[in-house]
């Protein structure tokens, strides 16, 4: 084994040797770490530390987008900045929701293909916006813009956190190392 690897590369390369299955290798190699042959250090560090490094790159960009997408639909109305108040629009309504959720709902990477993910953004976005609109509906605000951006706007970046701190979970468990 090399100096430090992935806990499913050492998985896969025990089973490579050993001829035994993946589930058998990992149970192996978890024995293993118990009777300190292999020390296993962490992917990541503090949750902060994930979110300032390159794992945490996707939620800033949906937190701007989201940002981009309420400032211009609250504040522009000129010509020629509607266009992008359409575009951002369309994004913040039909796609940015259903990501986040889908994302907090399947943190790693390989749970689902990129279509997938995209499908179930978009679907899950078109059901999450109306029942935003209709919680509103009963709530004193009514359905106005404003509280439409901010419900949009918090549903969002609540459910990207909360998909960040999972993501952070599942990393956390980084690589086994050989005991020098």
């Amino acid at each position: 084994m090399d100096e430090c690897v992935t806990v499913r590369e050492a998985a896969e390369e025990l089973s490579r040797r050993t001829g035994k299955s993946l589930y058998e290798a990992a149970y192996e190699l978890m024995l293993e770490v118990k009777r300190g042959k292999y020390a296993v250090e962490s992917g990541a560090g503090t949750f902060g530390e994930y979110l300032l490094g390159p794992g945490g790159a996707w939620l800033w960009a949906v937190l701007a987008l989201v940002a981009a997408a309420a400032l211009l639909a609250l504040f522009v109305e000129a010509s020629p900045v509607v266009y992008l108040r359409y575009v951002l629009g369309a994004l913040f309504v039909l796609y940015l929701p259903g990501y986040a959720i889908i994302e907090a709902l399947y943190p790693k990477a390989g749970e689902l293909t990129p279509l997938e993910r995209l499908a179930l953004s978009i679907g899950l976005s078109l059901a999450a916006v109306p029942l935003v609109g209709l919680a509103l509906n009963y709530a004193p605000l009514g359905i106005r813009l404003q509280p439409v951006v901010a419900s949009l706007a918090a549903l969002t970046a609540g459910a990207a956190i909360a998909a960040a701190y999972r993501k952070y979970r599942a990393e956390r468990l980084g690589s086994v190392c050989t005991e020098a």
